[in-house]
């Protein structure tokens, strides 16, 4: 059946990039708007395979334009129901990123699509024949689907109207884990969908640790194991509790040496700085660690500004994504800030210290009511010095785990064994840091008459020291 669609349809496609300078079109992401929603119906509501657009169609494009996107797929079958929505929903990434020439990245109402110049210069020029292919892998790869349709939009004020509906469709999934936690449940469950992308990850999510792109709740992880159960979303059992706050399990463990061929073997469910989870790209929040301040900021998609630590997201998103397992730089979902275990193993709320305003607005409920006004945003802080200033005004708990700075004494040079410290170019040896402070990039200014080092609650192991006098 693939060879009726004007281009190739394949597993190997999946990780394929559509750069700007190779776009022809973008659909929702970042500077727009957008969403994606599959439905449970009623089969005698259903036409098999159907297809509506509500705006305007590919073929009406111009090169380089940008336009708001919906996806709304409807599916009915003996084994639908609502529990089943979120799951065939995050397939949708799956199997549009097996169409050759189509890129599609994120999710729900984060949902970004590029549609390449080869694949128009191929024949594509409607949005039914990207909807015809999609519909059909459904049908192949998830057999209690019977019936499927699909509404596809990019008329502005439609997509509009109908994300606000959208998001509610979320919240009240995502609200059905609030009354559920690890501990009471013997099962965690696995998600591989974005290996193509990020090869060594494996998303573990709990009754308080959704996924990382935020689509898939425990819920949902049991229902499509339920349904599927040779498919990306699987069950872990939890086996032995090895660290009840940084939330380590020895099954979870198991799990993600198995999954990442061996690159890791621990993963702490809820630490920030021990063996913390790993990140694919699709998470829908950076956290990053402010050695300056001890604490640790957040930064989601829709910010487009730059991060008091001089970065923007999708830097950090690029040092953070991959599957990789980052001390110092953790991806979550949205609704993890709204867990009870939320990085409890390194302070919880107490060390957060920044974050967009957005971001905050969307989450403030659940922002413990002492810490709302401590928790500052761009419109508080642009830079370090600011940050540091406005945390110790707010008495913000993170400045109790300040200590007082102690500098090595002037007098005192520190050098590397058989290493010249004259000019920029130099090295030190090095220092192994203590649990829950990562090792992160050092900088120095060096004037080419020694080095003054201040270092804050560092171990330092060194192999040689060297003391001169400093001549007169």
């Amino acid at each position: 059946m693939a060879n009726e669609f004007p281009f190739e349809i394949s597993p190997m496609f999946e990780g394929e990039r559509v750069r700007k300078d190779d776009m022809f079109v973008e659909l929702g992401g970042p500077k727009s708007r957008g969403f994606e929603l599959v439905k449970a119906a009623a089969m005698d509501e259903i036409e098999d395979g159907g297809f509506k657009l509500i705006g305007p169609d590919i073929s009406k494009m111009e090169e380089g334009s940008r336009h708001p996107f919906a996806m709304i797929y409807r599916v009915a079958g003996k084994l639908i129901e609502p529990d089943i929505e979120a799951i065939v929903e995050r397939r949708n990434h799956d199997f549009q990123n097996y169409i050759q020439g189509f890129m599609h990245l994120n999710q729900r109402y984060d949902v970004w699509i590029r549609i390449s110049k080869d694949a128009i210069k191929k024949g594509l020029n409607s949005f039914e024949q990207v909807a015809k292919a999609t519909m059909m892998l459904f049908k192949n790869e998830l057999n209690f689907i019977e019936k499927i349709d699909a509404t596809f939009i990019t008329d502005p004020d439609e997509v509009e109207r109908l994300r606000g509906d959208a998001i509610k469709t979320y919240e009240a999934r995502d609200a059905r884990t609030r009354g559920l936690h690890d501990e009471d449940v013997d099962v965690f469950y696995g998600c591989t969908l974005c290996q193509s992308f990020a090869p060594t990850n494996a998303c573990v999510i709990t009754p308080d640790r959704i996924s990382l792109c935020g689509a898939i709740n425990w819920f949902d992880g049991r229902a499509a194991a339920k349904v599927d159960p040779e498919g990306p979303q699987f069950a872990i059992p939890k086996g032995e509790v090895i660290d009840a706050i940084g939330g380590e399990y020895s099954g979870v463990n198991e799990k993600a040496a198995s999954l990442s061929g061996g690159e890791y073997t621990r993963i702490k469910i809820h630490s920030f700085f021990d063996s913390p989870h790993t990140s694919c790209g699709c998470f829908e929040v950076v956290g990053f660690y402010i050695p300056e301040v001890d604490g640790i900021g957040w930064v989601d998609r829709d910010f487009t500004g730059i991060a008091p630590n001089g970065l923007a997201f999708s830097t950090m998103a690029g040092q953070t994504g991959g599957g990789k397992q980052v001390v110092g730089f953790l991806g979550v979902g949205v609704n993890y800030f709204r867990s009870p275990k939320f990085i409890q193993a390194d302070g919880g709320w107490n060390r957060v210290v920044w974050m967009p305003k957005n971001l905050k607005e969307k989450i403030k409920a659940d922002i413990p009511p002492e810490l709302v006004d401590k928790v500052l945003t761009e419109e508080n802080v642009t830079d370090l010095k600011s940050l540091k200033e406005s945390l110790e005004k707010s008495q913000h708990p993170i400045v109790q785990r300040w200590v007082k700075e102690e500098e090595v004494p002037e007098e005192a040079h520190v050098e590397a064994s058989g290493t010249a410290m004259s000019g920029s170019g130099w090295s030190i040896p090095s220092m192994q840091m203590p649990a829950g402070i990562p090792m992160m990039p050092m900088q120095f200014s060096g004037g080419g008459e020694g080095v003054k080092l201040s270092f804050k609650n560092a171990k330092i192991s060194i192999e040689r020291i060297v003391f001169k006098n400093k001549e007169k």
